[in-house]
């Protein structure tokens, strides 16, 4: 396996794990499937921030990203991130070897602290980022509505 930085021919992979994502798990809260024309503006706009691939077999099988945490100036220094790993491929290593390099990425992009949003349920995401050093900072309650349910949001933390 690969991780280099995401090209614009990687946008349909990136697209296609993430709208599947979308349709099956809690990994995200957004609702509806992406167009090609929104996931290459949302590419274009991580503008220094990493956007990465994890390549095998000449086919992208997951993604991470840093993105700009808040709009407002004195945030300037703090990024979240988000893992995407293809169904077909998760449970091999993928997410970790991501995460490495993303948060490497973010130290050579001179960030000061990356933020985890991760829904309830999703241990395996939790479990990966205390892997990495994030510490659980609190818990955001019935933020999200997704699959007919309220979702807790674990909020978690680590300092570059």
């Amino acid at each position: 396996m690969r991780i280099r930085k995401a090209a614009i021919k990687d946008v349909a992979a990136i697209r296609a794990i993430y709208n599947d994502a979308i349709a099956k798990t809690v990994a995200t809260f957004d609702t509806e499937p992406k167009s090609l024309a929104d996931r290459k503006k949302w590419l274009a706009a991580h503008d220094g921030y990493p956007v990465l691939v994890a390549v095998e077999d000449g086919k992208v099988v997951g993604f991470a990203c840093l993105s700009r945490w808040s709009d407002r100036c004195a945030y300037s220094g703090t990024a979240e991130n988000s893992v995407y790993v293809a169904e077909s491929a998760r449970g091999r290593g993928v997410g970790k070897a991501l995460l490495a390099e993303l948060l490497e990425a973010g130290k050579k992009a001179k960030l000061h602290t990356v933020v985890a949003r991760i829904a309830d349920g999703n241990e395996a995401s939790v479990l990966l980022h205390e892997r990495f050093g994030f510490a659980r900072i609190g818990v955001m309650r019935e933020v999200g509505r997704k699959f007919g349910r309220l979702l807790d949001v674990v909020m978690m933390q680590r300092m570059l």
